[in-house]
């Protein structure tokens, strides 16, 4: 098994080339991004894909941007997924990472939502991964692990640093859940979580030296699921990015990192870790 990295488009402020170039120089394989619904745009992205022989992982956000519209139906989510399903299909992407769903949802409707989402993206001949995210169905390890249990045929997308600040403490304490959801991981978002946010700083810094290495236990756990499972290939997007997220410093509002050196760092970090966990699994 090996491991390919995506650069995500989260906070790129530039063009499509220019993410391209940036991804190439740093040695990573793909792009994770939505699928524009501009025609134009739609047109570009998939050129700069196929000119520069990157893959493509399609973002879907159901029923709004990252956080939903609280008055959206289950059925209103199904409808903005097959739309979104049916934009990313025309730029062939590896799979499509969907966060989807409602926090406030009941677990029966968190189930029959999922099983209705499974069966559109089948209908598009799609492979959905959906993310364990605030705000989402998938926002607690507990509801999580419920749903797989009632689905067990879902792929899912782990972003660990989202359950770092719902529960306000690392997942150690959480290891079954970790384990029991393991082999239905399909994709790793690589950014690390602490008790009060969903995003350190730094990873490089001494001060959260516990976070990183937390985060980094439990993708372990995941690569191993996905060894026993016969994947030839592990897909992780380091996903530092802005919108409150990127710390700043008080008054002058001024980034106190910049968010490509730190995923670039990041990508090198799980490279390295990568090869080393190959070595001994």
């Amino acid at each position: 098994m090996k491991l390919t990295l995506f650069k995500t488009l989260w906070g790129h402020d530039g063009t499509y080339q220019e993410a391209a170039d940036m991804a190439l120089a740093a040695d990573f394989n793909g792009l994770e991004a939505p699928a524009p619904d501009n025609h134009n745009q739609l047109a570009q992205l998939g050129q700069v894909l196929a000119d520069n022989r990157l893959d493509y992982i399609a973002e879907i956000c159901t029923a709004g941007s990252y956080v939903p519209d609280r008055r959206a139906t289950p059925d209103e989510h199904l409808a903005s997924l097959e739309k979104k399903l049916q934009l990313s299909r025309e730029l062939s992407p590896q799979f499509c990472n969907v966060i989807g769903g409602c926090d406030a949802w009941p677990l029966d409707t968190q189930i029959d939502f999922f099983q209705r989402a499974q069966a559109l993206a089948e209908k598009h001949d799609l492979l959905c991964s959906f993310e364990t995210h605030r705000s989402r169905s998938f926002f607690t390890p507990w509801v999580t692990r419920d749903v797989l249990r009632a689905l067990p045929e879902l792929k899912i997308t782990c972003d660990f640093s989202h359950w770092a600040v719902v529960c306000e403490r690392l997942m150690d304490s959480e290891w079954d859940v970790i384990e029991e959801i393991a082999p239905n991981a399909h994709h790793i978002h690589g950014r690390v979580g602490y008790d009060q946010g969903p995003q350190v700083p730094h990873p490089a810094a001494p001060e959260y030296a516990d976070a990183l290495a937390s985060h980094e236990r439990a993708w372990e756990t995941l690569w191993q699921a996905q060894q026993a499972q016969g994947y030839e290939i592990s897909t992780l997007t380091p996903e530092f990015g802005p919108d409150g997220y990127l710390h700043t410093l008080p008054f002058t509002d001024m980034p106190v990192g910049d968010l490509w050196e730190i995923n670039q760092w990041m990508g090198q970090r799980q490279t390295t870790h990568f090869a080393d966990w190959s070595r001994t699994a």
